[in-house]
């Protein structure tokens, strides 16, 4: 599965990529305006300057282009970033608000965010200096309190939250091979 971080670094390769093409191709309509110009000056009617000005004409309209291409990708990678941020925030208060409605301890919050950040019993225990007979009864408190039976189903809680549907359940109408 992609990550969003994943995707972000592939759209920041996309970019520098473009980057490197759009100067390339700057360099290369530098040159060819240069040699239509001089061109111009010998024989404007000839067959050569034609097709160069064509070139020309061309590789000018790829880097307008290209620049634009840049540009939005760019926008869109900010985009990006601005929706990651908002989406890590939302998921923090929605993680944050369901802990306070299910009355969590604070130690119970602590275990809970690090079994959502999926540490397991052991690294949560060492972290907080307890015995992992304590995190196991306080992981119990917490999944009772939510109402699911483990880990798996508790991080799914705030998935769907974040989504903000659930996923349909299938009905043997909707599912005839069933």
């Amino acid at each position: 599965m992609t990550s969003a971080r994943d995707i972000l670094q592939s759209g920041r390769r996309q970019m520098a990529a473009l980057s490197i093409f759009l100067v390339i191709q700057t360099l290369g309509t530098v040159f060819f305006v240069g040699d239509v110009i001089a061109d111009l000056r010998e024989d404007p009617a000839s067959a050569h300057f034609i097709f160069e000005a064509i070139v020309t004409a061309a590789l000018v309209l790829g880097v307008i282009f290209g620049a634009f291409a840049l540009r939005r990708t760019i926008e869109l990678l900010r985009a990006q970033d601005q929706a990651l941020a908002v989406a890590r925030g939302a998921l923090s208060d929605v993680i944050e608000a369901q802990f306070q409605a299910w009355a969590l301890t604070p130690a119970e919050r602590d275990v809970g965010l690090l079994a959502l950040k999926g540490l397991d019993v052991a690294e949560i225990a060492e972290l907080r200096g307890a015995a992992q007979g304590t995190v196991r009864a306080q992981l119990t408190r917490i999944y009772s309190k939510a109402g699911v039976s483990g880990r798996a189903q508790f991080a799914a809680y705030f998935v769907e939250d974040l989504l903000g549907e659930a996923i349909p359940s299938a009905s043997p109408a909707a599912n005839p091979a069933a």
